[in-house]
């Protein structure tokens, strides 16, 4: 039987049911709808009242330009090494550990494509926070460290022919042309995306996207 949204806020809102903070990840591959859903959920919990639902994306740990510049890994941006997996790690861990003082985080600025330090708060009366990136669910190197933090992750799952026309809308959305757009899809997106999948089995859930 399929799962429905009102699946998930209810699965969702039962983490946190004990009162104390509880981490949500929702991982998938680029262009997955992962942020989206993140996104409703955390909108929806919150509703009217006052906000109990944090969102921090994983994308805040990109490495800068300027370092993937100097690491010449620039080509491949958003492979698992642009990223700064234990600085994600540690910050996952904190926001489990520390329950008084605001935890702030950083964002990603898309037109820019740039990090953004200390742009997201998430005050104490947070009692769920979802996140969601790429690789939640990789067992390798500093990555292997995330998945032990988060109470559970769901993995996001879009049929390929549409998850790779939404990507290439996005990049075009975002300054690329359109055979730039394509080429950076099929090439890098693509094996950033075989990685990915190659996690799903280690999802507590798989959500089927449309």
């Amino acid at each position: 039987m399929p799962v429905t949204f009102d699946d998930l806020l209810a699965r969702a809102r039962a983490l946190a049911a004990d009162g104390r903070r509880a981490l949500l990840g929702v991982a998938g591959g680029p262009g997955s709808g992962k942020t989206t859903l993140a996104e409703r959920l955390v909108r929806e919990l919150n509703g009217t009242g006052r906000p109990w639902v944090a969102h921090v994306p994983m994308d805040g740990f990109h490495l800068a330009d300027v370092e993937l510049d100097r690491l010449g890994r620039r080509d491949r941006k958003g492979a698992p090494d642009t990223f700064d997996a234990a600085g994600y790690a540690a910050l996952l861990r904190r926001l489990r550990e520390d329950g008084e003082d605001v935890v702030y985080a950083p964002g990603f600025e898309r037109v820019l494509e740039q990090p953004i330090a200390g742009a997201i708060p998430v005050p104490p009366t947070a009692r769920l926070v979802v996140t969601e990136g790429n690789y939640l669910l990789l067992d390798t190197g500093a990555w292997a460290r995330v998945r032990p933090a988060l109470d559970e992750v769901w993995f996001c799952e879009l049929p390929e022919p549409e998850r790779i026309r939404r990507l290439v809308a996005r990049h075009e959305e975002f300054g690329k042309g359109h055979e730039e757009a394509v080429a950076w899809v099929l090439g890098t997106d693509q094996r950033n995306a075989e990685t990915v999948g190659a996690t799903r089995d280690r999802a507590d859930l798989v959500v089927t996207i449309d």
